[in-house]
């Protein structure tokens, strides 16, 4: 795209005496910052993904209340990202697994600043 654009812009300064280029991008498209545009329009690939995980193991393995820890993810991952201004951080460390994905996948783990934009939900 970058190359394409930028030969538009030489046909169209040879056509504008006295224009200038000032950038071939304006930083619109947020590459590699978490941003409210891709947030909102998406960029990219989208996946969802769920994880049922019996109340049992739970409290077998995590040594954990499953209301509880269902209650603890509205008020840190939703409410407390909410309080600290994150924008499609709403999420526990989703980043630790994407990025883990793109490594084991040859593709650039910089890019997982937008890739991990993600609510974290549970119910119990």
């Amino acid at each position: 795209v970058g190359k394409g654009t930028n030969a538009v812009l030489m046909e169209v300064l040879s056509s504008f005496p006295g224009a200038e280029l000032i950038a071939l991008s304006g930083n619109y498209c947020t590459d590699k910052k978490p941003a409210a545009i891709n947030w909102v329009n998406g960029r990219g690939k989208s996946v969802a993904c769920e994880a049922l995980i019996p109340g049992a193991i739970v409290r077998k393995v995590l040594k954990a209340d499953p209301q509880r820890v269902a209650a603890l993810n509205v008020h840190k991952n939703l409410v407390g990202s909410a309080l600290a201004g994150s924008i499609g951080g709403f999420n526990a460390h989703a980043s630790n697994l994407v990025t883990a994905l793109f490594l084991a996948c040859g593709q650039d783990p910089a890019q997982n600043v937008e890739s991990s934009q993600c609510i974290t939900t549970m119910e119990a």
